[in-house]
């Protein structure tokens, strides 16, 4: 079944703005070499992305994977779960299939596209494991917070595409951002939260350079886990 939302009712303020950030000789040799094998072209129909990984299992989607290194630490330390990685930014698209060819991972694929768009048009409903949201844009001025990625009618979305049980894992570093996440987490009726609040980061997600350098400027991160009912 395909999912009939209207294009109009689709988010249309983009959470993220494409930056001119310099791509590695490295990271475009993946670019010209991998993207076939690793990366999924978007398409306007639910899509059973069994077809792309060598065994049928667990689907968990990460929306911004950054440079990717993080995310390449899952998928080969969680080999019975597939990942689907998905990131707009030229440079971190690179890595990542780079990473993904060297490692030889057949449980991760990533997609370069709008992930708003992907779980409207390509994502089924109650299909996914898990959605992993690590460290977004804050968008930390106020008028700017209309841009943030997590809202009411994205956590919808979200609930729509998961399985029972199934869970969605935020953290940022970014305070303000944490509690109001926390918050629309709350009052969304059909998630649970066993940690009654923030949750101490899973061992399951590695920590990033990025929190690595936060850390020594003593910058606190907050993880925030919750089910689906």
């Amino acid at each position: 079944m395909t999912d009939n939302t209207p294009i109009k009712h689709m988010r249309t303020i983009k959470s993220f703005v494409k930056r001119a950030g310099r791509t590695t000789t490295r990271q475009q040799y993946a670019l010209n070499e991998y993207a076939t094998s690793y990366k999924i072209n978007f398409c306007d129909l639910v899509t059973d992305f069994n077809q792309y990984y060598a065994t049928s299992q667990a689907l968990v989607l990460e929306i911004g994977f950054g440079m990717g290194d993080s995310l390449v630490k899952m998928a080969k330390e969680i080999p019975t779960t597939n990942f689907l990685g998905i990131e707009v930014h030229e440079p971190g698209v690179g890595n990542i299939l780079d990473h993904i060819h060297s490692n030889n991972l057949s449980n991760l694929r990533i997609m370069q596209h709008d992930a708003v768009e992907v779980l409207h048009k390509m994502i089924a409903d109650n299909s996914l494991t898990g959605v992993q949201i690590f460290f977004p844009d804050p968008w930390h001025k106020k008028r700017h917070h209309k841009r943030r990625l997590v809202n009411a009618d994205f956590i919808k979305l979200l609930v729509r595409k998961l399985k029972t049980d199934g869970f969605i894992h935020f953290a940022t570093d970014w305070q303000q951002y944490a509690d109001e996440v926390l918050e629309l987490f709350t009052k969304d009726n059909e998630l649970k939260n066993d940690h009654n609040g923030f949750a101490t980061r899973p061992n399951s997600r590695p920590i990033t350079k990025f929190e690595k350098r936060g850390q020594a400027l003593k910058h606190n991160v907050w993880d925030i886990v919750v089910h689906k009912k």
